[in-house]
């Protein structure tokens, strides 16, 4: 929401003393914005992290690789190259940095997350996005198998949002965390067997509620992110993530987007 010394839209444009300004694009800007994006070493992460670069942030992607591959080394460069934004008269732009890291361990990421907010000064955005699939029928499936996919997807997500967040309240920073969940958090899809997943994603779903009761009162916002299960692009996913990134989106907390074409209306 806007405070009076900053209005937005209407109350801009009536506030008859200041100069117009497009406040609509200003609400997605994240300049000057520190990010973490886990599983950011390809697919959906990956994404979320260039888009989130695009319109300003600093952004570490963190996955388990000890260096990045080609793939990412050429994403990189591109983010370099774009060109400069300009903020209160001065040129910034948004970089892409990367980290090895693993999301299962919860000491390693509260280490982790305290060396990027203190070499930065600052985090403001974390997406909780590392995950793993696991696909076995219910009367098969091994304990370590269930296990490991109960580890990264919920025990992981829950230890790197718990460590942005502990950045975000010793800072005082109003911050944004996105859980991605899926729409098998939602539904059961017929013919496939991914009962472990669809528990983990239904966690995080409550995760996200959870979280967000408990930090709004630091003014840290949590949503969760639901990615259709199958065909869904992953650039359909770069809208999305920046609203729920940025000032566009001060009012949710506690909510859980769908981006699934449609899938679940059915």
């Amino acid at each position: 929401m806007s405070d009076s010394s900053h209005p937005l839209g209407v109350a801009a444009a009536l506030a008859t003393e200041a100069p117009p300004v497009r406040t609509a694009l200003n609400l997605f800007s994240l300049l000057g914005k520190v990010a973490i994006v886990t599983g950011g070493h390809r697919g959906i992460g990956l994404e979320i992290a260039l888009a989130l670069v695009e319109v300003g942030a600093i952004v570490y992607c963190l996955d388990l690789s000890n260096e990045p591959n080609e793939e990412w080394l050429k994403v990189q460069k591109f983010a370099s190259e774009l060109g400069d934004l300009v903020s209160e008269g001065k040129i910034k732009k948004g970089r892409l940095e990367y980290m090895p890291c693993d999301v299962t361990n919860q000491k390693e990421m509260w280490t982790l997350v305290d060396k990027i907010a203190s070499q930065e000064g600052r985090l403001d955005i974390c997406f909780a996005n590392a995950g793993i699939a696991g696909f076995t029928g219910i009367l098969e499936y091994p304990e370590e198998d269930f296990q490991k996919v109960l580890d990264v997807n919920v025990n992981g997500a829950f230890y790197t949002a718990q460590a942005a967040a502990r950045e975000m309240v010793k800072r005082q920073i109003a911050g944004s965390i996105i859980l991605t969940s899926s729409i098998c958090g939602s539904v059961a899809l017929p013919r496939v067997k991914t009962v472990a997943y669809n528990i983990s994603k239904a966690s995080v779903l409550q995760m996200g509620r959870s979280m967000a009761c408990e930090l709004g009162e630091n003014n840290i916002r949590v949503n969760t992110i639901s990615p259709g299960y199958i065909f869904t692009a992953t650039d359909e996913l770069r809208g999305a993530a920046l609203f729920l990134a940025s000032d566009a989106s001060t009012f949710c907390t506690g909510s859980n987007l769908t981006v699934d074409g449609g899938h679940c209306a059915w």
